[in-house]
């Protein structure tokens, strides 16, 4: 497959490496994995999967003579290539990242951005807004980038401004912030790729899959110890799921954004479906109770076990019917199918799976071992009912 080359610019530290491995689903960047390029300041990282190549640069260093040096890497790269006549050595779209928790983007990161790029002057370019952790940071980020660019008297080739998280953020034990964002990177560079190298859309849409189903897995993992967490502070035994209805929420909610479930009043009936199975329905109440009976420990441990495996369960058969949606092969209405669902997960094998996750802790077993133990036990099996 051709392949066109994306290059990845940006401050020391704004996450760029963080970033390649989001969209290429390896830690390639951290571990120095890849093939270096023409001078040693530049490694060049890929996917069998996806249409295009990722080219890492040396951050933009605020010593002049560092980032001097950053610029004239990329300079010599691609003068390198050019020369050299490889028709799949051309710079199809720069990447230029920006913190996104700095607040502020200076000018002189826009000047180094464009001494760097005065060789591509038809690219395009997209700015990443790097660790985009909040809504109201997101739309203030994307307005200091664009008044950051049209500030400039030379007008570089602005494609596109997406905000993004990349790996998980935990902002305390009971919240998180999720990756954002990749999805419509991946779309947006296929997008501006040139005719001969864009991907076929099946192609980059199985590959989004992946993206988002690993990121969904890494959704229910983080709510599973904020189940945990919240139920190791909580002094009312937990006799029903009532208390994560919050937690579960916040967990659907999220896994919703993963799949592009788009918000509207027939999502929200959904949604509030979801939270309400897996917390006040009759289905959860059993298997509350069936918990009770089943393991063999008491008091705060047996709390932690009963909400991460609640919030494990109902994350699991929410990431499969969210899969389903997005696949086309289920709607939002499908409610009668959502419940079937989500019933089979809290029914059968939930209660064997709770308790062989109790079987190796203990009434002293701390909040990180529940959760590692809850874990382990609830795979990624998917529900039988496929109708």
């Amino acid at each position: 497959m051709k392949r066109g080359n994306v290059l990845v610019l940006g401050n020391s530290g704004v996450g760029k490496s963080t970033l390649i491995n989001a969209v290429l689903g390896e830690d390639v960047a951290q571990t120095g994995y890849g093939t270096k390029g023409t001078t040693k300041e530049l490694k060049i990282f890929e996917n069998d999967s996806i249409n295009f190549r990722l080219i890492d640069s040396v951050g933009f260093e605020p010593d002049f003579f560092k980032r001097r040096k950053a610029i004239n890497s990329v300079r010599d790269w691609t003068k390198t290539a050019a020369k050299a006549g490889d028709p799949n050595s051309a710079i199809n779209v720069i990447w230029f990242c920006v913190d996104g928790t700095s607040r502020k983007l200076f000018p002189q990161s826009i000047d180094s951005l464009a001494r760097a790029v005065s060789v591509f002057k038809t690219v395009p370019i997209i700015v990443v807004i790097t660790k985009s952790y909040s809504e109201p940071d997101r739309t203030e980020n994307i307005s200091m980038v664009q008044e950051a660019f049209a500030r400039r008297h030379r007008k570089l080739n602005l494609e596109k401004i997406i905000p993004v998280v990349a790996e998980i953020y935990h902002l305390n034990d009971q919240a998180f912030a999720a990756q954002e964002g990749i999805s419509e990177l991946i779309d947006s560079t296929n997008a501006v790729m040139p005719e001969g190298i864009a991907a076929a859309e099946f192609d980059i849409n199985e590959y989004k899959l992946q993206r988002k189903n690993t990121f969904a897995h890494g959704v229910v993992g983080a709510s599973t110890v904020a189940g945990v967490a919240t139920a190791a502070t909580t002094i009312i035994p937990m006799t029903d799921a009532v208390v994560l209805s919050g937690i579960e929420s916040a967990e659907v909610n999220i896994l919703a954004r993963v799949y592009g479930i788009k918000k509207g009043n027939k999502q929200h009936v959904l949604i509030e479906r979801i939270v309400e199975i897996g917390t006040v329905s009759a289905v959860a109440r059993a298997a509350c109770a069936a918990i009770m009976r089943a393991v063999p420990l008491a008091g705060t441990v047996v709390n932690m076990i009963v909400a991460g495996s609640f919030v494990a369960a109902i994350g699991e058969g929410t990431r499969y019917i969210f899969e389903q949606i997005y696949l086309g092969k289920k709607s939002v209405e499908d409610i009668d199918w959502v419940e079937k669902v989500l019933e089979e997960k809290l029914s059968g094998g939930f209660i064997d799976k709770v308790k062989n996750a109790s079987a190796t802790l203990n009434e002293m077993s701390s909040k990180e071992d529940v959760a590692k133990a809850i874990k382990a036990v609830f795979d990624k099996e998917e529900p039988s009912d496929k109708k």
